[in-house]
């Protein structure tokens, strides 16, 4: 028995070892192209990812792995400048290594230990980052299941019943942003309050959601017999990057008895910054606040965060008793019952692991530094005959178009040749490309490779006469 313990430690430790090897040289083609896009069918073919009867050599297996992570985009790379995350911090890579290593489940303290502090220690942290005195949280599978928790606290606030006996009886509404997140309309659906039930409230030349036209809304609403419970407030919207006015909202929802959520997913990392942290003012007045450390905190994926200013709302509409699994310790200690989830993975050590090491004042540098690039990007667009910027960035997204070409052609013809992976994004009745700058590693030269690049492209595309762009292209659906 112990020769066949022996021979598994082994092979794992090889398993370890062979995982490094293709994650060095994943690490040392960051400067290249990324891979062209290639069709489905032939891609699952010559990967030779089917399953069968039978298994194959660990040798051949690590062949296989290495083939696929060549073939897959990389967030890293110096081209990548898609979606609101890319980059990393080696220490929270370690921090993900060793937490797969372990693979602690938290729920409880029985299970996870140490690591249960860990958590505990980053959602005090956090919540005092947000102004939340004697708030709480807990970690969850992305910014839509954390905003989706914070609607079912607002829900279940507001509907004192509805956790037992389910939803009967007056129509309640929810309030977001025109340019809001689209798990707002999706978890209306999911926790039966109806996704015709979503108000969608004007923004103004900025994205930023107008306060007078969201109160006229609720008082509309409430004359209609309705019932409002939920305002989500965007800081950081996904195609933009604007930020909402916290403060006025908060008014809002006070004077009205409405619940207010902070959808910080993407801006909540520029609470870190004291040069930028005025963008979320304010944030103290809210009730509940999502913040995505994947996203501008180099974390790897996923590693999100739903904080809530009133302690114990949190056990109270998500506990349930289970005593084959709380066992030890204190409710206090076991996450499990503050959580959407059962068995849960570790997502706060790598967190951890990269804010010990940079502390407050090393994110603040790592945020500024995103930010400058935003700002340099958008002076190079304005400074170029070829490129029209559609608005001053709010925070690390900026939209531009190349002058006479369609910015969804353009984006579709970098992706396919592996030359730069960049979104398009509808901003009012136009079409842009949104540039991302969520890598502090971004240097100018990367910046005048990725406009050369774009308007080689375009210039390709005209001169071969591409057909406009059909209208049914010309809205993307936000990330």
């Amino acid at each position: 028995m112990a020769t066949v313990r022996n021979h598994h430690r082994m092979a794992t430790v090889d398993a370890l070892a062979q995982a490094l090897e293709i994650s060095k040289a994943c690490v040392a083609s960051e400067s290249g192209r990324l891979p062209p896009v290639r069709e489905a069918g032939a891609l699952h073919a010559e990967l030779d990812l089917g399953l069968g009867e039978d298994g194959c050599s660990f040798e051949e297996l690590v062949v296989r792995l290495r083939a696929i992570v060549e073939a897959s985009p990389n967030s890293s790379n110096q081209r990548f400048l898609n979606t609101l995350f890319g980059g990393r911090e080696p220490a929270a890579l370690v921090g993900e290594w060793l937490a797969a290593v372990s693979n602690v489940s938290m729920y409880t303290y029985k299970v996870a230990g140490p690591q249960v502090l860990v958590e505990q220690e980053l959602i005090a942290r956090m919540s005092a980052k947000v102004g939340y005195e004697s708030g709480e949280g807990t970690f969850t599978p992305g910014g839509s299941l954390s905003n989706l928790t914070a609607m079912l606290l607002a829900r279940n606030e507001a509907v004192p019943n509805a956790r037992e006996d389910g939803l009967s009886g007056t129509p309640l509404t929810v309030y977001t942003s025109s340019d809001g997140h689209y798990s707002i309309a999706k978890n209306a659906g999911i926790l039966g309050l109806g996704r015709a039930r979503v108000r969608r409230v004007d923004t103004d030349s900025e994205g930023r959601m107008k306060p007078d036209a969201l109160a006229a809304m609720i008082d509309a609403d409430r004359a209609a017999g309705l019932t409002p419970v939920f305002i989500n407030a965007t800081a950081g919207t996904t195609e933009l990057g604007a930020f909402d006015p916290i403060p006025a909202l908060a008014r809002v929802a006070r004077a009205h008895g409405v619940w207010l959520h902070v959808d910080g997913a993407l801006g909540g990392t520029l609470l870190m910054s004291t040069r930028h942290r005025r963008l979320l003012d304010g944030c103290e007045h809210s009730d509940s606040f999502t913040w995505d450390a994947h996203k501008m905190m180099g974390v790897p994926i996923i590693c999100s965060a739903i904080l809530v200013r009133e302690r114990g709302l949190l056990q109270k509409h998500l506990n349930e008793s289970a005593d084959y699994l709380f066992q030890t310790a204190s409710d206090d200690l076991n996450p499990g019952v503050r959580s959407l989830q059962c068995g849960r993975r570790n997502d706060a050590l790598k967190l951890w692991a990269a804010w010990k090491l940079l502390g407050d004042a090393g994110y603040g540098v790592r945020v500024d530094k995103q930010m400058a690039l935003s700002v340099r990007a958008a002076a190079m667009i304005a400074a170029d005959p070829d490129l029209v910027l559609v608005r001053q960035p709010q925070s690390i997204n900026v939209c531009f178009e190349v002058r006479g070409a369609a910015s969804v052609a353009v984006c579709a013809e970098l992706d396919r040749t592996g030359a730069i992976k960049v979104g398009y994004c509808a901003t009012g009745d136009r079409c842009a490309i949104r540039l991302v700058c969520v890598n502090p590693e971004t240097t100018d030269a990367d910046l005048d490779q990725f406009f050369g690049e774009v308007k080689a492209c375009a210039a390709r595309l005209v001169r071969d006469d591409l057909p406009p762009t059909p209208p049914s292209e010309r809205r993307s659906p936000q990330q």
